[in-house]
């Protein structure tokens, strides 16, 4: 078997860019369940993954219900995979076992007492919340979608051996807000199939769902992420067109609505290649936001969506992955990104988790004339984009979304960020350029990085203390460590200008007197930062670029000189380069090798401004970079490197705010950095 999964015979008339038509996806969905079966001896054995040791479940000596449900995840999540697969085909064979077969008899195990494998009942735990849960929301959607594969091969009797334990999980508790869904999906099929539920349970979690939902098709989740469209509207989409249009005709008509308006936007989170953003939490979850594709599809009226350009965004993510060979460990997606690194995942994930991002392939559920399949690939808006950048605001989720023509890259820029999370507190977020983790000793890519100075921190007092006579713990130690935004804000898109804030230190630490005034000014192939610091004691501050990873252990190539006066430097690895100009405000650029905190690499190279503040009692202060990128090896040249034609910083701005600044481009546009009044227009 390849290392990789590799597109035999592309067809390059239908799909110019990837090769992948239907043909390509159900042979790709075979290879990946190809490779998982080969943890299967046969159809009487559950299928397992090897437990990867480290902060994933179930860990040493876990209770049997953790086991039972890192077994029931493997089961459901390839699913994902099998359950098209057997739309398709009913008699298709993987490992000369026959996929319909094996799945009818694994899931009536898992759902009937007695078995080895079959699940305890939620009245056998302690009242609480479980992932059993979350997984019969991913099978029941699926059944619901195509009920064709398994459930029709049951017995009324077998049906009824399952009913208890289905019905019991169904009816359980569940939390907060997006799991909701997975009791509104398994509620449903079980009354779509003539068996009784509290209907009023049902029509409350529904209630909750459409209440969440904060505009432009967004729907809050902890703070905004993927999980707003992978769930709340790929999952809710498929409920709509199976259940939701026939029983609950109004709260469908909310989340088409939803649906319709995320469409707008969808193409904009992938670079040109489909390349998926590496972003917010579950990132071994990878391709499932390429569910949002086919649903485009399922929608009662046609869909605005290009379909040549959507399918080729969808086979671009997967073969994002698909074709690495470092994306397998035990012949399994692995608990990464590009492959197998500790500090990306979730403790709520296991194993099996990863197959979650196939989600997509309920493209196969779509008619074979279906405009997702028979469209000719095209690039969409990039074909006409040229070397100009592209953005969508989005201010009710607090993201700006960024299609640079120039190197075919997408960004995310975040701006309601609730707590200090590298994955959704960084500064931007880049297709072709995944984050690295935070590093104490400064200099992470892609955020401020902050470490006070402040005596009374050094000492580790309580800063409050001599005001209030209460301690409050402040570790010495702890502060010998560079820290990262507690929170960001988003205060909205003023004049072409992006305006944020980053609050580096929370109450009881006065967090009024440790805020980062943000404005972002796009550029092609970068941003301009104009930030204002608020900072109340001493201080230093480092300011870092995205990180190169050092592929086949070969270090970033760095250079630092001075052009019109400014200090520059950049770093490059094959295919990518970074560039870093510091205007104002800053002391210094340098870089630091990192390791094990990169998507890509054990090893990276991150060039970053410093800067230290030892007044007892600092002033406001501007603080000019250019940031810049590139996903070539050309050389980097003098008009490349040099998008500021003129600053102007201005005490007191035209609107009589303190501290802006007039900036004038090299392609002659003027912007006026104000902050005026930002602490009113905050939001979170």
């Amino acid at each position: 078997m390849n290392n990789a999964f590799k597109v035999e015979n592309p067809n390059l008339t239908q799909s110019p860019h990837t090769g992948m038509t239907r043909h390509h996806y159900i042979e790709l969905a075979k290879y990946m369940l190809s490779r998982a079966f080969k943890h299967v001896d046969s159809i009487e054995t559950p299928l397992t993954f090897p437990i990867i040791p480290g902060k994933t479940y179930p860990q040493p000596n876990a209770p049997d219900w953790r086991y039972r449900s890192a077994e029931f995840e493997a089961l459901e999540r390839t699913f994902t995979l099998a359950g098209p697969l057997i739309h398709v085909d009913p008699e298709i064979e993987i490992n000369n076992i026959k996929l319909r077969d094996y799945y009818k008899l694994h899931f009536y195990r898992t759902f009937t007492p007695g078995h080895a494998n079959s699940l305890p009942l939620p009245d056998d735990l302690p009242d609480s919340n479980y992932q059993f849960t979350c997984e019969f929301g991913g099978l029941f959607k699926t059944l619901l979608l195509l009920p064709d594969t398994i459930w029709s091969q049951y017995s009324e009797s077998e049906k009824n051996d399952m009913l208890e334990c289905i019905t019991k999980w169904a009816h359980h508790r569940t939390t907060q807000n997006n799991w909701r869904i997975f009791n509104i999906v398994t509620l449903s099929f079980l009354k779509k199939h003539g068996y009784p539920i509290d209907e009023e349970l049902l029509k409350s979690h529904l209630l909750w769902v459409a209440s969440y939902h904060s505009g432009d098709g967004w729907y809050l989740e902890q703070t905004y992420n993927y999980y707003s469209i992978s769930l709340f509207i790929v999952y809710t989409t498929i409920w709509n067109r199976t259940f939701g249009d026939e029983y609950y005709p109004e709260i469908a008509e909310i989340i088409e609505e939803s649906a319709k308006k995320l469409m707008k936007c969808i193409t904009s989170f992938f670079g040109r290649d489909g390349y998926v953003n590496m972003w917010s939490r579950s990132i071994c979850y990878r391709t499932w936001v390429s569910g949002a594709f086919p649903v485009a599809f399922m929608l009662k009226e046609k869909t605005e969506l290009d379909a040549g350009w959507a399918r080729r965004l969808c086979s671009g993510s997967l073969l994002q992955f698909a074709s690495r060979e470092e994306f397998f460990c035990n012949d399994i997606p692995s608990l990464g990104f590009y492959g197998q690194k500790e500090y990306m995942v979730q403790n709520y994930s296991c194993s099996g988790s990863p197959f979650i991002m196939f989600l997509p392939f309920i493209c196969l559920a779509l008619p074979e004339d279906s405009p997702f399949w028979t469209a000719t690939e095209n690039d969409g808006m990039w074909e006409t984009l040229g070397e100009k950048s592209k953005k969508v605001v989005l201010d009710h989720p607090g993201l700006m979304l960024v299609n640079h023509g120039k190197t075919g890259t997408s960004e995310i820029i975040p701006g309601k960020v609730y707590y200090d999370d590298p994955n959704y507190s960084k500064l931007a977020y880049n297709t072709h350029f995944p984050w690295e983790d935070q590093n104490p000793d400064g200099g992470t890519s892609m955020e401020y990085s902050y470490r006070s100075q402040d005596p009374r921190d050094v000492r580790g007092d309580d800063v409050n203390f001599y005001l209030t006579g209460l301690t409050v713990n402040n570790s010495s130690e702890k502060n010998q460590l560079y820290t990262h935004s507690q929170n960001m804000l988003y205060n909205g898109v003023e004049n072409d200008i992006l305006y944020r804030q980053a609050i580096m230190r929370r109450p009881p630490n006065n967090g009024v007197g440790y805020i980062i005034d943000l404005a972002d000014i796009t550029l092609p192939g970068g941003v301009i930062r104009v930030d204002r610091t608020r900072m109340a004691f001493e201080h230093e501050l480092t300011l870092g670029h995205f990180g190169l990873p050092h592929i086949s252990g070969k270090k970033a190539e760095v250079n630092q000189f001075e052009l019109n006066g400014n200090q520059v430097i950049t770093a490059k690895i094959k295919g990518r380069q970074v560039a870093l100009i510091i205007y104002h405000g800053w002391e210094k650029l340098d870089w630091l090798s990192h390791k094990n905190r990169n998507a890509e690499a054990d090893e990276s190279t991150v060039v970053f401004a410093y800067k230290k503040r030892m007044q007892k009692n600092p002033p406001m202060e501007l603080m000019i970079t250019a940031m810049l990128h590139k996903t070539n090896d050309s050389e980097w040249t003098t008009k490349e490197l040099s998008p500021i034609k003129n600053i102007q910083i201005n005490e007191i701005t035209k609107t009589m705010a303190p501290l802006g600044a007039t900036l004038t481009l090299s392609n002659g546009d003027v912007y006026e950095v104000d902050f005026k009044d930002i602490d009113g227009k905050k939001t979170c």
